[in-house]
């Protein structure tokens, strides 16, 4: 018993330490640091402060700060800052975590 709860600590210590990925919906055409990506799915990877959004070649790199919620988020949302007709993403709700992504462009 102690083996096996060894191995989940470890493999818990593993994970954490590495990327995390997620899989996220642009529903319109977003700006991502200066990158415009289309609508379309994604996948979003987050590692040592930095999210990158990529979509076959269609790839956008950020810094992000990773803030907890205090509760989880139902689905996951996309929240935009728009003041001249564009859409930049400023903050990503991971749902199903507690996780938001803010985004520092």
């Amino acid at each position: 018993m102690k083996k096996m709860i060894s191995i989940l600590a470890l493999a818990a210590v593993a994970f954490a330490g590495g990327a995390q990925t997620h899989r996220i919906k642009l529903f319109q055409d977003s700006i991502v640091n200066g990158t415009e990506l289309k609508s379309g799915d994604y996948k979003v990877t987050v590692e040592d402060g930095r999210a990158v959004l990529s979509n076959g070649k269609s790839k956008a790199e950020s810094a992000v700060k990773v803030e907890p919620a205090e509760s989880k988020f139902d689905s996951t949302s996309v929240r935009y800052q728009n003041g001249d007709g564009k859409y930049r993403v400023k903050e990503i709700r991971l749902g199903g975590t507690t996780t938001k992504l803010v985004f520092e462009n």
